[in-house]
Protein backbone atom coordinates (compact mmCIF):
# COMPACT_ATOMS: atom_id res chain seq x y z
CA UNK A 1 0.00 0.00 0.00
CA UNK A 2 0.98 3.64 -0.37
CA UNK A 3 2.49 5.48 2.61
CA UNK A 4 0.14 7.44 4.87
CA UNK A 5 -0.11 11.08 3.80
CA UNK A 6 -2.08 13.52 5.93
CA UNK A 7 -4.57 15.98 4.46
CA UNK A 8 -2.28 18.82 3.47
CA UNK A 9 -5.03 21.46 3.37
CA UNK A 10 -6.25 20.74 6.90
CA UNK A 11 -9.84 21.18 5.72
CA UNK A 12 -12.76 19.24 7.10
CA UNK A 13 -15.21 18.43 4.33
CA UNK A 14 -18.81 17.21 4.16
CA UNK A 15 -21.15 15.99 1.44
CA UNK A 16 -24.37 14.07 0.90
CA UNK A 17 -23.50 10.43 0.14
CA UNK A 18 -27.05 9.25 -0.56
CA UNK A 19 -29.11 9.88 -3.68
CA UNK A 20 -30.41 13.27 -4.67
CA UNK A 21 -34.00 14.31 -4.04
CA UNK A 22 -36.52 13.84 -1.27
CA UNK A 23 -36.06 10.59 0.73
CA UNK A 24 -36.72 9.04 4.12
CA UNK A 25 -33.04 9.25 5.11
CA UNK A 26 -30.18 11.43 3.88
CA UNK A 27 -26.62 10.32 4.61
CA UNK A 28 -24.19 13.16 5.27
CA UNK A 29 -20.47 12.30 5.45
CA UNK A 30 -17.70 14.29 7.14
CA UNK A 31 -13.93 13.83 6.96
CA UNK A 32 -11.00 15.84 8.24
CA UNK A 33 -9.06 16.84 11.34
CA UNK A 34 -11.90 18.83 12.94
CA UNK A 35 -14.55 16.14 12.56
CA UNK A 36 -14.53 15.16 16.24
CA UNK A 37 -14.95 18.77 17.39
CA UNK A 38 -17.77 19.43 14.91
CA UNK A 39 -19.68 16.26 15.73
CA UNK A 40 -19.36 16.94 19.46
CA UNK A 41 -20.67 20.46 18.93
CA UNK A 42 -23.68 19.14 17.01
CA UNK A 43 -24.44 16.28 19.43
CA UNK A 44 -23.37 17.72 22.77
CA UNK A 45 -20.72 15.03 23.16
CA UNK A 46 -18.81 12.66 20.91
CA UNK A 47 -20.49 9.22 20.51
CA UNK A 48 -18.56 5.99 21.10
CA UNK A 49 -16.47 5.00 18.09
CA UNK A 50 -18.21 2.90 15.41
CA UNK A 51 -21.46 2.69 17.35
CA UNK A 52 -24.69 4.10 15.92
CA UNK A 53 -26.08 6.62 18.41
CA UNK A 54 -29.42 8.45 18.24
CA UNK A 55 -28.69 12.10 19.00
CA UNK A 56 -30.38 15.47 18.81
CA UNK A 57 -28.37 17.73 16.48
CA UNK A 58 -28.25 21.40 17.46
CA UNK A 59 -26.83 24.53 15.87
CA UNK A 60 -24.80 27.23 17.66
CA UNK A 61 -27.97 28.75 19.16
CA UNK A 62 -28.86 25.28 20.55
CA UNK A 63 -31.92 25.02 18.30
CA UNK A 64 -32.71 21.40 17.42
CA UNK A 65 -32.06 20.66 13.74
CA UNK A 66 -32.92 16.95 13.70
CA UNK A 67 -32.84 13.72 15.67
CA UNK A 68 -30.37 11.56 13.74
CA UNK A 69 -28.23 8.45 13.91
CA UNK A 70 -24.59 9.46 14.30
CA UNK A 71 -21.52 7.31 13.57
CA UNK A 72 -18.11 8.54 14.75
CA UNK A 73 -15.28 6.86 12.75
CA UNK A 74 -11.85 7.84 14.05
CA UNK A 75 -8.90 7.55 11.65
CA UNK A 76 -6.89 5.89 10.34
CA UNK A 77 -9.46 3.07 10.28
CA UNK A 78 -11.98 4.96 8.15
CA UNK A 79 -12.70 5.14 4.42
CA UNK A 80 -10.51 8.21 3.95
CA UNK A 81 -7.95 7.32 6.63
CA UNK A 82 -8.91 10.52 8.46
CA UNK A 83 -11.27 11.17 11.34
CA UNK A 84 -14.70 10.78 9.78
CA UNK A 85 -18.38 10.68 10.69
CA UNK A 86 -21.75 9.83 9.18
CA UNK A 87 -24.97 11.65 9.99
CA UNK A 88 -28.13 9.71 9.06
CA UNK A 89 -30.59 12.58 8.80
CA UNK A 90 -34.27 12.71 8.01
CA UNK A 91 -34.57 13.34 4.29
CA UNK A 92 -36.31 16.71 4.21
CA UNK A 93 -34.38 19.47 2.43
CA UNK A 94 -34.83 21.82 5.40
CA UNK A 95 -33.06 19.34 7.69
CA UNK A 96 -30.12 19.00 5.29
CA UNK A 97 -29.88 22.75 4.81
CA UNK A 98 -29.88 23.39 8.56
CA UNK A 99 -27.19 20.81 9.35
CA UNK A 100 -25.07 21.96 6.40
CA UNK A 101 -25.26 25.57 7.57
CA UNK A 102 -24.25 24.51 11.09
CA UNK A 103 -21.20 22.67 9.71
CA UNK A 104 -20.15 25.62 7.56
CA UNK A 105 -20.47 27.88 10.60
CA UNK A 106 -18.01 25.59 12.39
CA UNK A 107 -15.48 25.84 9.54
CA UNK A 108 -16.30 22.83 7.36
CA UNK A 109 -16.68 23.17 3.60
CA UNK A 110 -18.61 21.18 0.97
CA UNK A 111 -16.50 18.45 -0.64
CA UNK A 112 -15.45 18.52 -4.27
CA UNK A 113 -16.32 15.64 -6.59
CA UNK A 114 -14.32 12.55 -5.63
CA UNK A 115 -12.58 14.27 -2.73
CA UNK A 116 -13.33 11.55 -0.17
CA UNK A 117 -11.80 8.87 -2.38
CA UNK A 118 -8.91 11.13 -3.33
CA UNK A 119 -8.09 11.51 0.37
CA UNK A 120 -8.31 7.73 0.76
CA UNK A 121 -5.77 7.42 -2.04
CA UNK A 122 -3.41 10.00 -0.55
CA UNK A 123 -3.68 8.35 2.88
CA UNK A 124 -2.75 4.91 1.56
CA UNK A 125 -6.19 3.35 1.97
CA UNK A 126 -6.23 2.31 -1.72
CA UNK A 127 -4.15 2.63 -4.85
CA UNK A 128 -5.23 4.58 -7.91
CA UNK A 129 -6.56 1.49 -9.73
CA UNK A 130 -8.78 0.64 -6.73
CA UNK A 131 -9.94 4.28 -6.52
CA UNK A 132 -11.02 4.16 -10.16
CA UNK A 133 -12.91 0.96 -9.41
CA UNK A 134 -14.93 2.83 -6.77
CA UNK A 135 -16.16 5.22 -9.48
CA UNK A 136 -16.91 2.27 -11.77
CA UNK A 137 -18.92 0.54 -9.04
CA UNK A 138 -21.00 3.65 -8.39
CA UNK A 139 -21.70 3.91 -12.14
CA UNK A 140 -22.35 0.18 -12.69
CA UNK A 141 -25.64 -0.50 -14.52
CA UNK A 142 -25.44 -4.29 -14.80
CA UNK A 143 -24.33 -7.28 -12.73
CA UNK A 144 -21.35 -7.86 -15.02
CA UNK A 145 -20.14 -4.28 -14.58
CA UNK A 146 -20.60 -4.60 -10.83
CA UNK A 147 -18.56 -7.82 -10.71
CA UNK A 148 -15.73 -6.30 -12.73
CA UNK A 149 -15.61 -3.19 -10.54
CA UNK A 150 -15.68 -5.22 -7.32
CA UNK A 151 -12.87 -7.47 -8.53
CA UNK A 152 -10.77 -4.42 -9.35
CA UNK A 153 -11.70 -2.68 -6.09
CA UNK A 154 -10.62 -5.78 -4.16
CA UNK A 155 -7.14 -5.27 -5.61
CA UNK A 156 -6.98 -7.96 -8.32
CA UNK A 157 -5.78 -5.58 -11.04
CA UNK A 158 -3.49 -3.64 -8.72
CA UNK A 159 -1.95 -6.88 -7.44
CA UNK A 160 -1.13 -7.87 -11.02
CA UNK A 161 0.63 -4.56 -11.71
CA UNK A 162 2.45 -4.53 -8.38
CA UNK A 163 3.68 -8.07 -9.06
CA UNK A 164 5.13 -6.92 -12.36
CA UNK A 165 6.69 -3.91 -10.63
CA UNK A 166 8.39 -6.13 -8.02
CA UNK A 167 9.81 -8.41 -10.70
CA UNK A 168 11.06 -5.45 -12.70
CA UNK A 169 12.57 -3.86 -9.60
CA UNK A 170 14.57 -7.05 -8.99
CA UNK A 171 15.74 -7.02 -12.61
CA UNK A 172 16.83 -3.40 -12.32
CA UNK A 173 18.81 -4.30 -9.18
CA UNK A 174 20.55 -7.18 -10.98
CA UNK A 175 21.34 -4.93 -13.91
CA UNK A 176 22.81 -2.24 -11.66
CA UNK A 177 25.03 -4.92 -10.11
CA UNK A 178 26.31 -5.91 -13.54
CA UNK A 179 27.17 -2.27 -14.26
CA UNK A 180 28.56 -1.28 -10.86
CA UNK A 181 30.61 -4.40 -10.18
CA UNK A 182 32.10 -5.45 -13.53
CA UNK A 183 35.15 -6.97 -11.86
CA UNK A 184 33.22 -9.27 -9.51
CA UNK A 185 33.21 -12.11 -12.06
CA UNK A 186 29.44 -12.52 -12.00
CA UNK A 187 28.48 -15.61 -14.00
CA UNK A 188 27.75 -14.73 -17.67
CA UNK A 189 24.53 -16.68 -17.39
CA UNK A 190 23.11 -13.93 -15.14
CA UNK A 191 22.84 -11.44 -17.99
CA UNK A 192 21.29 -14.06 -20.28
CA UNK A 193 18.75 -14.97 -17.58
CA UNK A 194 17.97 -11.29 -17.02
CA UNK A 195 17.26 -10.78 -20.71
CA UNK A 196 14.97 -13.82 -20.72
CA UNK A 197 13.08 -12.42 -17.74
CA UNK A 198 12.70 -9.04 -19.46
CA UNK A 199 11.29 -10.74 -22.55
CA UNK A 200 8.95 -12.89 -20.45
CA UNK A 201 7.63 -9.86 -18.58
CA UNK A 202 7.21 -8.00 -21.85
CA UNK A 203 5.22 -10.94 -23.22
CA UNK A 204 2.88 -10.93 -20.21
CA UNK A 205 2.26 -7.20 -20.57
CA UNK A 206 1.62 -7.59 -24.29
CA UNK A 207 -0.84 -10.43 -23.68
CA UNK A 208 -2.63 -8.27 -21.11
CA UNK A 209 -2.97 -5.52 -23.72
CA UNK A 210 -4.18 -7.95 -26.38
CA UNK A 211 -7.51 -8.65 -24.66
CA UNK A 212 -9.90 -7.34 -27.30
CA UNK A 213 -10.60 -4.36 -25.01
CA UNK A 214 -13.02 -6.55 -23.07
CA UNK A 215 -12.75 -4.67 -19.80
CA UNK A 216 -13.16 -1.28 -21.44
CA UNK A 217 -16.09 -2.54 -23.50
CA UNK A 218 -17.85 -3.83 -20.40
CA UNK A 219 -17.18 -0.64 -18.45
CA UNK A 220 -18.37 1.68 -21.25
CA UNK A 221 -20.97 -0.61 -22.83
CA UNK A 222 -21.18 -2.07 -26.33
CA UNK A 223 -22.52 -0.48 -29.50
CA UNK A 224 -24.62 -2.53 -31.94
CA UNK A 225 -25.48 -0.77 -35.22
CA UNK A 226 -28.62 -1.70 -37.15
CA UNK A 227 -27.99 -1.07 -40.86
CA UNK A 228 -29.54 -1.86 -44.22
CA UNK A 229 -31.50 -0.36 -47.11
CA UNK A 230 -34.49 1.92 -46.54
CA UNK A 231 -37.85 0.45 -45.53
CA UNK A 232 -36.58 -3.00 -44.45
CA UNK A 233 -37.89 -2.52 -40.90
CA UNK A 234 -34.77 -1.32 -39.06
CA UNK A 235 -36.65 1.15 -36.84
CA UNK A 236 -39.40 -1.38 -36.10
CA UNK A 237 -36.73 -3.94 -35.18
CA UNK A 238 -34.95 -1.52 -32.84
CA UNK A 239 -38.23 -0.62 -31.14
CA UNK A 240 -38.97 -4.33 -30.64
CA UNK A 241 -35.49 -5.08 -29.28
CA UNK A 242 -35.51 -2.29 -26.70
CA UNK A 243 -39.18 -2.70 -25.79
CA UNK A 244 -40.25 0.89 -26.40
CA UNK A 245 -40.78 3.29 -29.27
CA UNK A 246 -37.52 5.16 -29.78
CA UNK A 247 -37.70 5.53 -33.55
CA UNK A 248 -40.44 6.80 -35.87
CA UNK A 249 -41.80 4.04 -38.10
CA UNK A 250 -43.11 5.04 -41.52
CA UNK A 251 -43.60 3.48 -44.93
CA UNK A 252 -41.92 6.51 -46.48
CA UNK A 253 -38.29 5.75 -47.45
CA UNK A 254 -35.68 7.88 -45.69
CA UNK A 255 -37.68 8.56 -42.52
CA UNK A 256 -34.62 7.97 -40.31
CA UNK A 257 -32.05 10.61 -41.21
CA UNK A 258 -29.88 10.77 -38.11
CA UNK A 259 -28.48 8.06 -35.87
CA UNK A 260 -30.90 7.27 -33.02
CA UNK A 261 -29.62 5.57 -29.87
CA UNK A 262 -31.32 3.29 -27.35
CA UNK A 263 -29.56 1.56 -24.45
CA UNK A 264 -30.60 -1.76 -22.85
CA UNK A 265 -29.01 -4.66 -20.99
CA UNK A 266 -28.13 -7.80 -22.94
CA UNK A 267 -26.54 -10.79 -21.22
CA UNK A 268 -25.56 -8.59 -18.27
CA UNK A 269 -23.83 -6.09 -20.56
CA UNK A 270 -25.09 -2.56 -21.39
CA UNK A 271 -25.66 -2.30 -25.15
CA UNK A 272 -26.54 0.80 -27.16
CA UNK A 273 -28.46 0.09 -30.36
CA UNK A 274 -27.98 2.53 -33.24
CA UNK A 275 -30.92 2.94 -35.59
CA UNK A 276 -29.29 4.30 -38.73
CA UNK A 277 -30.46 5.90 -41.97
CA UNK A 278 -31.24 3.57 -44.84
CA UNK A 279 -28.18 2.94 -47.00
CA UNK A 280 -28.78 4.12 -50.55
CA UNK A 281 -27.65 6.67 -53.12
CA UNK A 282 -29.63 9.89 -52.77
CA UNK A 283 -29.60 13.47 -54.02
CA UNK A 284 -31.25 14.70 -50.83
CA UNK A 285 -28.52 16.55 -48.94
CA UNK A 286 -29.95 15.82 -45.49
CA UNK A 287 -30.54 12.14 -46.20
CA UNK A 288 -27.05 11.83 -47.72
CA UNK A 289 -25.58 13.19 -44.50
CA UNK A 290 -27.60 10.60 -42.57
CA UNK A 291 -26.19 7.83 -44.79
CA UNK A 292 -22.67 9.13 -44.19
CA UNK A 293 -23.21 9.14 -40.42
CA UNK A 294 -24.71 5.66 -40.57
CA UNK A 295 -21.67 4.35 -42.43
CA UNK A 296 -19.23 6.02 -40.03
CA UNK A 297 -20.96 4.87 -36.84
CA UNK A 298 -21.46 1.34 -38.15
CA UNK A 299 -17.77 1.02 -38.98
CA UNK A 300 -16.91 1.80 -35.35
CA UNK A 301 -19.60 -0.43 -33.81
CA UNK A 302 -18.81 -3.60 -31.88
CA UNK A 303 -21.42 -5.52 -33.88
CA UNK A 304 -23.53 -4.81 -36.97
CA UNK A 305 -27.05 -6.12 -37.53
CA UNK A 306 -27.24 -6.27 -41.33
CA UNK A 307 -30.99 -6.05 -41.98
CA UNK A 308 -32.87 -7.00 -45.14
CA UNK A 309 -36.53 -7.72 -45.56
CA UNK A 310 -38.13 -10.89 -46.90
CA UNK A 311 -38.65 -9.53 -50.40
CA UNK A 312 -38.27 -12.16 -53.14
CA UNK A 313 -34.74 -12.49 -54.47
CA UNK A 314 -31.32 -13.65 -53.35
CA UNK A 315 -30.09 -12.55 -49.96
CA UNK A 316 -27.27 -10.06 -50.27
CA UNK A 317 -23.88 -10.83 -48.75
CA UNK A 318 -23.37 -9.26 -45.33
CA UNK A 319 -21.00 -6.29 -45.04
CA UNK A 320 -17.36 -7.08 -44.50
CA UNK A 321 -15.04 -5.50 -41.97
CA UNK A 322 -13.28 -6.07 -38.70
CA UNK A 323 -16.41 -6.21 -36.54
CA UNK A 324 -18.98 -8.94 -36.00
CA UNK A 325 -22.00 -9.13 -38.30
CA UNK A 326 -25.39 -10.74 -37.67
CA UNK A 327 -27.61 -11.06 -40.74
CA UNK A 328 -31.28 -10.46 -40.02
CA UNK A 329 -34.23 -10.92 -42.40
CA UNK A 330 -37.35 -9.05 -41.31
CA UNK A 331 -41.04 -9.45 -42.22
CA UNK A 332 -40.83 -13.25 -42.52
CA UNK A 333 -44.54 -13.41 -41.74
CA UNK A 334 -45.00 -12.16 -45.33
CA UNK A 335 -42.45 -14.33 -47.16
CA UNK A 336 -40.04 -17.03 -45.97
CA UNK A 337 -38.44 -17.87 -49.29
CA UNK A 338 -35.52 -15.51 -48.76
CA UNK A 339 -34.32 -17.61 -45.81
CA UNK A 340 -33.92 -20.77 -47.89
CA UNK A 341 -30.34 -22.01 -47.65
CA UNK A 342 -29.23 -18.97 -45.58
CA UNK A 343 -27.72 -18.64 -42.12
CA UNK A 344 -29.57 -15.37 -41.56
CA UNK A 345 -31.99 -15.05 -38.65
CA UNK A 346 -35.57 -14.52 -39.72
CA UNK A 347 -37.80 -12.35 -37.57
CA UNK A 348 -41.15 -10.67 -37.58
CA UNK A 349 -41.43 -7.70 -35.28
CA UNK A 350 -45.19 -7.66 -35.93
CA UNK A 351 -45.86 -11.24 -34.75
CA UNK A 352 -42.77 -11.64 -32.52
CA UNK A 353 -41.59 -14.70 -34.44
CA UNK A 354 -37.81 -15.17 -34.21
CA UNK A 355 -37.31 -12.24 -31.81
CA UNK A 356 -36.38 -14.48 -28.86
CA UNK A 357 -33.75 -16.27 -30.97
CA UNK A 358 -32.33 -12.93 -32.14
CA UNK A 359 -32.24 -11.64 -28.55
CA UNK A 360 -30.36 -14.77 -27.45
CA UNK A 361 -27.89 -14.45 -30.33
CA UNK A 362 -27.16 -10.82 -29.49
CA UNK A 363 -26.81 -11.60 -25.77
CA UNK A 364 -24.29 -14.32 -26.65
CA UNK A 365 -22.22 -11.84 -28.67
CA UNK A 366 -22.44 -9.26 -25.87
CA UNK A 367 -21.07 -11.76 -23.36
CA UNK A 368 -18.33 -13.06 -25.66
CA UNK A 369 -17.16 -9.52 -26.44
CA UNK A 370 -16.75 -8.64 -22.75
CA UNK A 371 -16.09 -11.79 -20.74
CA UNK A 372 -12.48 -12.43 -19.85
CA UNK A 373 -10.80 -15.42 -18.26
CA UNK A 374 -7.57 -15.37 -16.31
CA UNK A 375 -6.11 -12.09 -15.02
CA UNK A 376 -8.44 -9.11 -14.57
CA UNK A 377 -8.97 -7.06 -17.73
CA UNK A 378 -7.84 -3.55 -18.47
CA UNK A 379 -10.68 -1.13 -17.81
CA UNK A 380 -9.44 2.33 -18.83
CA UNK A 381 -7.55 3.96 -21.71
CA UNK A 382 -5.14 5.43 -19.12
CA UNK A 383 -4.02 1.93 -18.16
CA UNK A 384 -3.69 0.90 -21.81
CA UNK A 385 -1.57 3.93 -22.72
CA UNK A 386 0.80 3.37 -19.79
CA UNK A 387 1.18 -0.36 -20.50
CA UNK A 388 1.80 0.31 -24.19
CA UNK A 389 4.73 2.47 -23.13
CA UNK A 390 5.90 -0.25 -20.72
CA UNK A 391 5.95 -2.82 -23.54
CA UNK A 392 7.90 -0.44 -25.79
CA UNK A 393 10.47 0.22 -23.06
CA UNK A 394 10.89 -3.46 -22.25
CA UNK A 395 11.34 -4.25 -25.94
CA UNK A 396 13.99 -1.55 -26.14
CA UNK A 397 15.70 -2.91 -23.02
CA UNK A 398 15.80 -6.43 -24.44
CA UNK A 399 17.55 -5.23 -27.61
CA UNK A 400 19.74 -2.44 -26.17
CA UNK A 401 23.43 -2.65 -27.10
CA UNK A 402 24.70 -0.55 -24.19
CA UNK A 403 24.06 -1.50 -20.54
CA UNK A 404 23.37 2.12 -19.62
CA UNK A 405 20.62 2.39 -22.23
CA UNK A 406 19.11 -0.91 -21.12
CA UNK A 407 19.02 0.30 -17.53
CA UNK A 408 17.29 3.55 -18.48
CA UNK A 409 14.63 1.69 -20.47
CA UNK A 410 13.99 -0.66 -17.54
CA UNK A 411 13.62 2.24 -15.13
CA UNK A 412 11.21 4.01 -17.49
CA UNK A 413 9.16 0.81 -17.78
CA UNK A 414 9.02 0.62 -14.00
CA UNK A 415 7.79 4.21 -13.84
CA UNK A 416 5.12 3.38 -16.40
CA UNK A 417 3.72 0.63 -14.18
CA UNK A 418 3.92 2.94 -11.18
CA UNK A 419 1.83 5.58 -12.94
CA UNK A 420 -1.04 3.09 -13.25
CA UNK A 421 -1.19 2.26 -9.54
CA UNK A 422 -0.34 5.80 -8.47
CA UNK A 423 2.97 5.03 -6.77
CA UNK A 424 4.93 7.48 -8.95
CA UNK A 425 4.30 10.42 -11.23
CA UNK A 426 0.53 10.70 -10.76
CA UNK A 427 0.16 14.42 -10.11
CA UNK A 428 -0.77 15.11 -13.72
CA UNK A 429 -3.56 12.50 -13.79
CA UNK A 430 -5.16 12.87 -10.35
CA UNK A 431 -7.50 15.70 -11.30
CA UNK A 432 -8.60 13.87 -14.45
CA UNK A 433 -9.33 10.70 -12.48
CA UNK A 434 -11.21 12.15 -9.51
CA UNK A 435 -13.27 14.77 -11.35
CA UNK A 436 -15.26 11.86 -12.81
CA UNK A 437 -16.56 10.96 -9.32
CA UNK A 438 -19.87 12.04 -7.87
CA UNK A 439 -20.04 14.45 -4.94
CA UNK A 440 -19.85 12.59 -1.63
CA UNK A 441 -17.55 9.83 -2.90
Amino acid sequence: MLPHVNNASGDTIFAVASGAGRAAVTLLRLSGPDTARMVAALCGRLPAPRTASLRALRDASRAVLDRALVLWLPGPGSYTGEDSAELHLHGGPAVLAGVSDALVAQGARPAEAGEFTQRAFHNGRMDLVEAEAVADLVAAETAAQRSQALRQMDGALGDLYRGWARRLTDLVAWHEALIDFPDEDLPPTIEAAMLRDIQALCGECRAHLDDGRRGERLRDGLVFAVTGPPNVGKSTLVNALVGREVAIVSATPGTTRDVLEARIELGGVPVTFLDTAGLRETDDEVEAEGVRRATTRSAAADLVLAVQDASPGALEAPPTGGGRVVQVVTKIDLDRSTLSGSDALGVSARTGEGMAALHDRLAYHARSLTQASGPPALTRPRHRAALTEVVARLNAAATATLPELRGEDMRMALRGIGRITGSVGVEDVLDAVFRQFCIGK
